[in-house]
């Protein structure tokens, strides 16, 4: 039996984090006094490692001002962990549970976040024992960078012929081009679904319901 691998995004594709993010990022740039990009630039940027990420949306800021936006976003970060977590997506458990149920899938997450940041989305909603993989943003380059599904295969035994990226955004599906993986983009996060198949999505979903009839034709046709 051939191990098949599922490697999940996390913000905006499990868990809806947006309007969390969202707030770090202008809670950040009012507290180092800089005019904030607006709401669809920075929605534009999530998924990136954080560093990336302000670089990408401040590249006209020198490298100490954009290195204190970082840090003022962590601080805000962290100062919100006792807030209540941002929900799953409506269906993501079920889908979860129906994967798991699967001998062959193994699950991993594959996010831009820290450490800590994952923790924090995750494991209110006891997710963080459902996946065999984390890779974080502490360990490697930012998406779309393959180092992170890379990593994920040396840690499970999977190839990555049988592996799946599951993402939001082009550099999830950016990402899972770089390793070999096939991709599916999901439509109710942050990038559209144009963006997604520009990205090298291999199908877009507009639910989680239709994970797994998706997963099936894709590797049945692989």
């Amino acid at each position: 039996m051939s191990l098949r691998l599922v490697v999940f995004d996390v913000d905006g594709t499990l868990v809806d984090s947006g309007a969390m993010i969202l707030a770090g990022f202008q809670g950040a740039y009012a507290k180092r006094g800089i005019p904030c990009p607006g709401e669809a630039e920075i929605f534009s940027i999530i998924g990136l490692s954080l560093g990336v990420a302000v670089a990408q949306l401040s590249p006209g800021l020198s490298e100490a001002e954009q290195a204190g936006l970082v840090q003022a976003y962590r601080e805000i970060y962290s100062a919100g962990r006792s807030a209540p977590p941002p929900p799953l997506f409506p269906g993501a458990r079920a889908a979860l549970d129906g994967l798991r149920a699967r001998p062959e899938v193994l699950l991993a997450v594959a996010t831009g976040k820290s450490r800590l940041g994952l923790d924090h989305v995750l494991a209110p909603h006891d997710l963080l024992g459902m996946f065999l993989s984390c890779q974080v943003s502490d360990n490697h380059p930012s998406k779309p960078h393959p180092s992170m599904l890379e990593a994920a295969l040396a840690e499970t035994g999977a190839e990555a012929a049988g592996a799946v990226m599951v993402g939001d955004t082009e550099y999830d599906m950016q990402m899972g081009r770089n390793a070999g993986f096939l991709n599916i983009g999901v439509s109710w996060g942050h990038h559209s679904a144009e963006r997604l198949r520009a990205g090298g999505a291999d199908v877009v979903i507009d639910r989680f319901e239709d994970l797994m009839p998706a997963l099936d034709r894709l590797w049945a046709a692989a």
